[in-house]
């Protein structure tokens, strides 16, 4: 989970790729308040279907979707693709976000608070290091560039989760 976090930058970078897209600041708002409403109402689905499914499954489906967020941000050149991507990211932040802690507490049972405040701590760290990472890519090779680094990455997390042997 780390090392993908250490790609997730910002969402900054999203609002400035449609910015960068659409150049209207009213749609760059609206596509993230539609990310929040999709994300505030897929949250408490997907966290049943973490129960009955597990959470390494739900987890993994999370990724895969991040991995096509950004790679549409990559190809994206008009309004209707980002839309797609905004409400996309949304499911997977409520594929992921809390399922990661939940999952956290299987592993750690003992101090499960403790476990997510160090898991936590370090997932700042690395999205600070992401950000910076995303940045310098987006600085030296273009917003496209940053978007199709972060989903391979991605997809090497994916691969690395459904092959791996580790409690879920």
């Amino acid at each position: 989970m780390l090392v993908f976090a250490l790609f997730n930058s910002a969402d900054v970078f999203l609002l400035l790729k449609t910015k960068e897209v659409t150049g209207s600041d009213t749609v760059t708002i609206s596509a993230y308040i539609l990310y929040n409403i999709v994300f505030a109402i897929a949250s408490y689905p997907l966290g049943a279907l973490a129960d009955r499914m597990g959470m390494r499954t739900v987890f993994a489906g999370g990724i895969a979707l991040f991995a096509i967020v950004y790679f549409l941000f990559g190809v994206a050149h008009s309004v209707l693709p980002l839309f797609a991507a905004f409400i996309l990211y949304g499911i997977y932040a409520a594929a992921t976000e809390g399922i990661s802690k939940a999952w956290i507490t299987t592993i750690e049972t003992e101090k499960p608070a403790t476990a997510i405040g160090f898991y936590t701590s370090c997932e700042s760290i690395c999205a600070l290091l992401a950000s910076v990472i995303a940045g310098a890519v987006w600085s030296g090779f273009g917003s496209s560039a940053t978007f199709f680094l972060t989903a391979a990455v991605a997809i090497l997390v994916l691969i690395y989760m459904i092959t791996a042997r580790f409690s879920s």
